[in-house]
């Protein structure tokens, strides 16, 4: 999906128009990119996270010359995806062994092989 996309999804769906759409578009893209230049965290419960990284500058290869160069420091922006929407991108609605498209999903142990399993998992779970 791409901007044009989204605004014509949000213009369908808010029963707006596609000018409106692509200004409510554009300042939450705004809103967004200016919170990531002053340094904030961006966090949607559900969806991820969006922070920026620091990479300290350093000495590089142009690959074509083998010439060396200067990288200069920067400043880039990092996403990580939440839980809710890796899940539901690995268990879309519909896809057999997902009840329903719940964000949720049941694993089924169908072996006897505790040890196996909890070794699998990082160690067995307490509690």
């Amino acid at each position: 999906m791409n901007k044009s996309e989204l605004v014509e999804r949000l213009a369908e769906r808010a029963k707006i128009t596609k000018k409106r759409a692509e200004q409510v578009v554009n300042l939450v893209f705004e809103q967004m990119t200016e919170a990531l230049q002053r340094g904030d965290r961006i966090e949607i419960r559900g969806f991820g996270s969006f922070t920026s990284k620091s990479y300290e500058a350093y000495t590089g290869r142009n690959p074509r010359t083998g010439e060396t160069i200067h990288v200069p420091a920067k400043r880039l922006p990092f996403f990580k995806v939440g839980k809710e929407l890796k899940e539901r991108v690995d268990y879309p609605r519909g896809r057999p062994g997902v009840s329903g498209g719940n964000s949720h999903h049941e694993y089924v142990d169908d072996d006897d092989d505790d040890e196996a399993d909890d070794r699998a998992d990082g160690g067995a779970q307490l509690g």
